[in-house]
């Protein structure tokens, strides 16, 4: 995701110095088009607004505090905006440290995947001081069709888990739906057709849908990355049935699946 959204400011006329904990991911810009920073620290000497997308809270403290980590470059006047999908435990502990160097802190997570980033139209939720999320509104517009601030340090964390919450409900509820219908004489092509054409149709469901038909369950969300959401979400406080059963059916199809994406429940489901 840091790969298109980066390229899609880059397009847009903004300078770009990238870091990557993954050396040689910066071969996928031009040397004439990005400056390279070689560690955390050197990033936020070298910009005034750190953006940061990785995978989880553990990536999140590296990059924060560990050696040559962002907040040991001493730096102050920066606005950071943490854009990964992680807990609001670790965006409130984050802030906290930026704001005791004289920086500021944003959670602005995204709804939406490879596609929408390279188009700029991710949805974007953010959390953090009002003023500091219309200063970098003008970046998030270059990445979004919706940017929105909807409270404090946190809330936008908050928000990205209900959604990804919803996300694991419906697409464990298209699987069940596909493999009910197909073992009581519906074709799935058929089933999928009516659910596209009725008031329950949406993009979602039909991009799952058309990844059931023709099998290919290559990852654009990994199976592994809903697992962790759900369970930020439960630590946050999630335990109604359906967030119940959804962390549990992915929880349990982990270990096979996790690879593949999202979608790839309904082989878990097929097998019992």
């Amino acid at each position: 995701m840091g790969i298109p959204m980066s390229k899609r400011l880059l397009e847009n006329g903004y300078p770009l110095t990238v870091y990557n904990r993954t050396k040689g991911k910066e071969k996928a810009y031009t040397p004439q088009t990005v400056s390279v920073a070689l560690s955390p620290a050197k990033l936020m000497k070298e910009t005034g607004v750190v953006i940061i997308m990785v995978s989880d809270d553990k990536a999140i403290r590296e990059i924060f505090s560990g050696t040559d980590g962002l907040l040991s470059a001493g730096a102050s006047g920066k606005v950071i905006i943490n854009m990964s999908t992680v807990s609001s435990g670790i965006s409130k502990e984050m802030a906290d440290q930026c704001s005791k160097q004289g920086n500021r802190y944003l959670d602005a997570p995204v709804s939406g995947s490879v596609k929408q980033a390279e188009t700029g139209t991710l949805v974007i939720m953010a959390g953090g001081e009002e003023a500091v999320f219309e200063q970098v509104k003008p970046i998030l517009d270059q990445l979004s069709k919706l940017a929105i601030r909807v409270g404090d340090t946190g809330v936008g964390n908050n928000a990205k888990l209900a959604v990804n919450t919803l996300l694991g409900i419906m697409s464990q509820a298209l699987a069940e739906v596909v493999l009910f219908g197909r073992d009581n004489g519906i074709e799935p092509e058929d089933l999928l057709n009516i659910i596209h054409n009725s008031a329950m149709g949406n993009i979602y469901m039909k991009i799952k849908g058309d990844a059931i038909l023709q099998e290919n369950y290559k990852a654009a969300f990994a199976l592994k990355h809903i697992v962790k959401d759900l369970r930020l979400a439960k630590q946050t406080g999630l335990k109604t049935p359906l967030g119940e059963t959804a962390c549990k059916t992915f929880r349990e199809a982990e270990g096979e699946y996790g690879e593949e994406d999202i979608i790839a429940v309904i082989k878990k489901l097929e097998r019992g």
